[in-house]
């Protein structure tokens, strides 16, 4: 696939982390609810600012890239209405929740239900160019771009075990 008018390349690269960042590096805060529409490609999320606003809603698709490294694929967002998602909310879905806390140039993931206890941290680029020369921050336990098992994804259907035993392969201990 190459990129449409709508869709446009997503680059990013991810990172476990041991736990979540000191509260003042946080510029802000979201709660995100994440339904993962069985079969497809499809995202529904709704993000909520903690510091008050109306939630964002809006329905993706992600295309994987066919190659390695930090460009991910093609993400395409369509925003909603309240009344396009209440009615795509009614589908049946895997839901995953977490708090992104902005620690530029990082987004923090801190995962609530079956996955407390995992803190993935994410930073996006607008080139490859970019994504190469980027050096995490101190604090970053181990890189997982490339291990589809820490993608939302796939993260929405895994039990606390197996979490466990993911985190446990990259030396951290899950509470």
């Amino acid at each position: 696939m190459s990129p449409g008018e709508y869709a446009r390349v997503e680059r990013e690269r991810r990172f476990l982390l041991e736990g979540p960042p000191a509260a003042a590096s946080v510029t802000a805060a979201r709660v995100i609810t994440d339904r993962y529409l069985p079969g497809t490609r499809l995202r529904l999320r709704r993000s909520e600012r903690r510091d008050g606003g109306g939630p964002e809603l809006k329905l993706t698709q992600k295309i994987p890239a066919e190659r390695p490294g930090a460009v991910q694929g093609f993400i395409t967002n369509t925003y909603l209405s309240p009344a396009e998602y209440d009615l795509l909310a009614s589908l049946p879905a895997a839901v995953l929740t977490k708090t992104r806390l902005s620690v530029p140039p990082l987004g923090v993931d801190v995962f609530g239900g079956p996955l407390a206890g995992l803190v993935l941290a994410e930073a996006e680029f607008d080139s490859d160019e970019a994504a190469l020369a980027f050096v995490p921050p101190v604090g970053c336990v181990a890189e997982v771009t490339e291990d589809v098992r820490f993608t939302g994804g796939s993260l929405v259907t895994t039990s606390r075990r197996t979490l466990a035993g993911w985190l446990g392969e990259y030396g951290i201990r899950l509470g």
